[in-house]
């Protein structure tokens, strides 16, 4: 036998230290729209090995992200996990590094354009959706909406490549949102 348990609190509860917000993975419930409101192109964009190379600075003003706010948190925006490097009260800016504009449709977006937006969840946050990496894979294509009482069929085209990953009773995000994955049908594109 180990030592003795420590008697419970009063309230029932354990005390635990206070520790900071770590960032984990997103949940693919979306916290709010945001509103693309910068968009800098550049030629020479630092990237994080200190090398430069194409891409853009995109800035989105929004509220609910910027609570907790830090340079290096992780904000993702339509689904892609993004590095804040400037923030103020009302907007918060990411670089869109070469491969985040291949794999996403980030590059498509305009001045105006609505973005979904989550802040990261910390590692003890409650999770009322998914585990979202928000490395994005690939950007499929929405062939149909279909509704059928309260829910909403969404079928997706993937290429040959990611198919074979994607489960019945899985789930996938799609431009941030989770989505239970229903079927999956290898014949049909």
């Amino acid at each position: 036998p180990g030592p003795a348990p420590a008697p419970p609190r009063a309230s029932g509860r354990v005390a635990r230290p206070a520790s900071p917000r770590v960032a984990m993975v997103f949940t693919g419930i979306v916290e709010e729209m945001g509103t693309v409101i910068g968009l800098d192109r550049k030629a020479d964009l630092v990237m994080w090995d200190g090398s430069k190379s194409e891409g853009f600075v995109l800035k989105i003003k929004c509220k609910v992200a910027l609570q907790g706010a830090y340079i290096g948190c992780s904000i993702a925006v339509n689904g892609t996990c993004l590095t804040v490097t400037a923030f103020d009260a009302q907007t918060f800016e990411v670089n869109c590094a070469p491969e985040t504009l291949r794999r996403t449709d980030l590059g498509d977006l305009e001045i105006g354009h609505l973005v979904n937006i989550e802040r990261s969840m910390a590692a003890g946050d409650r999770n009322s959706g998914h585990f979202v990496q928000g490395h994005v894979d690939e950007a499929g294509k929405i062939l149909e909406f279909r509704k059928e009482g309260d829910s909403l069929w969404v079928k997706i085209s993937l290429s040959d490549a990611l198919l074979p990953f994607v489960v019945p009773k899985g789930y996938i995000a799609v431009d941030g949102t989770s989505l239970t994955v229903c079927e999956v049908n290898q014949r049909e594109k």
